[in-house]
């Protein structure tokens, strides 16, 4: 049982390696594989948040000063109080749960034993993609390189605030807001670019994966060819998927509280982002609908053959000759065997084309709504809103 299980076991990891990885060892923020999590969220933050906290503090613009003070900003808070460290603690996570489903491929032997070497060669192209020195190099400076039009999209409220003061119709960034443009933001960018070039190396090592000649289980009860596991990465990319949720109900909680807009005049950009977060997720595993769909083709066809000889043959045995007196049709195992060839043809039947279900969106959706919800009460009084829950229970 020990050789088969280290015999299932892979290198795929979509968290470890990279130039940030090396360096979070050298400066003792990880030890392998992913430990000392709250350590590097700690730091992280700090370098992030605190010198926007003192900078602001010494130019007077922490509660007041100007329009937009810093206590009163809430998308820094959400970015880098909460966004930031779901970021950095997704990293483990994410790390185990892709691990374990890449290694479902060997464990439900979908991939052949004369494919062993090519399969293994996938996954030491996306190794090898996940730890290029020039990819993470290029996120960095792709992440730097935004920081003047970021800001500059920051202070589209059009107000002073504590990260630039508006001066004869154009903006100059404060001490704080330098430190927030060029340092702070670019640190979340580089984590969140990060991730979608994790996920890039997801989508191109299923891709790859696809053109393989999988063993699929037309018979399996997961009704996707025993692909249905693949719907786990989706639960596996949540923490990453969330922390932009967050992101955005900070960005529409501040338009809200200094700039007096309402939270319908964001509706297409909220339905826009969640439905762009899903399919990020949720658009790989389509890779396999060709293959399932012709499974599904040739599991109908080839059990509905097999259906109709055992139904011709218990006609024949039950209906045609009558029953026969030495042996009682109470009982019989050819009744049981006639409603287990009814359950197969029914997981058959309801084979799915994509290797998840309507539970895997709907729970995505609730996580991705959830941290929008605290938006609802900018419409609703707090208290307006507990009379209506109690009224409506009671």
């Amino acid at each position: 049982m020990a050789n088969q299980v280290l015999a299932h076991q892979t290198d795929f990891s979509l968290a470890l390696g990279g130039p940030l990885y090396q360096l979070y060892l050298r400066m003792r923020l990880a030890r392998p594989p992913l430990e000392l999590v709250p350590r590097r969220i700690i730091v992280i933050c700090l370098i992030c948040w605190a010198p926007l906290f003192f900078l602001a503090l010494a130019a007077g613009q922490v509660t007041g000063g100007v329009s937009v003070p810093f206590l009163t900003n809430i998308g820094v808070h959400t970015r880098f109080l909460v966004a930031l460290p779901l970021l950095i603690g997704a990293e483990p996570f994410v790390h185990e749960r892709m691990k374990a489903i890449a290694e479902q491929f060997l464990a439900r032997r979908l991939i052949r034993s004369e494919d062993r070497a090519q399969f293994e060669a996938i996954v030491g192209s996306a190794t090898r993609l996940r730890n290029s020195t020039v990819a993470e190099l290029s996120i960095l400076m792709l992440a730097f390189a935004m920081g003047y039009w970021a800001w500059k999209g920051n202070v589209a409220l059009g107000l002073s605030s504590w990260y630039a003061v508006n001066d004869r119709g154009s903006s100059r960034l404060t001490a704080a807001g330098v430190w927030y443009a060029f340092v702070s933001l670019p640190i979340l960018r580089l984590m969140l670019l990060r991730w979608y070039f994790r996920l890039f190396i997801w989508y191109r090592f299923l891709w790859q994966l696809r053109s393989l000649p999988l063993h699929l289980n037309l018979f399996h009860p997961d009704r996707a060819g025993g692909l249905g596991f693949l719907a786990g990465s989706v639960d596996a990319f949540a923490p990453v998927l969330v922390p932009q949720a967050v992101m955005l109900a900070g960005i529409i909680g501040d338009q809200i509280w200094h700039t007096g807009a309402h939270l319908p005049n964001f509706k297409l950009e909220i339905i826009a982002v969640l439905v762009f977060l899903m399919l990020s997720v949720l658009a790989p595993l389509s890779f396999f609908a060709i293959r399932l769909d012709k499974a599904h083709r040739l599991a109908s066809r080839e059990f509905g053959i097999l259906s109709s000889h055992y139904v011709d043959d218990f006609h024949r045995k039950w209906v045609d000759k009558g029953v026969a007196s030495a042996e009682s049709l109470l009982g019989t195992p050819d009744i049981q065997s006639l409603s287990d060839l009814g359950n197969a043809y029914e997981v058959i039947d309801r084979m799915r084309l994509l290797p998840f279900g309507r539970e895997t969106v709907l729970r995505l959706t609730i996580l991705l709504v959830v941290p929008l919800l605290p938006l609802v009460f900018t419409m609703v009084p707090f208290d307006e809103l507990v009379k209506r829950l109690i009224r409506l229970v009671f």
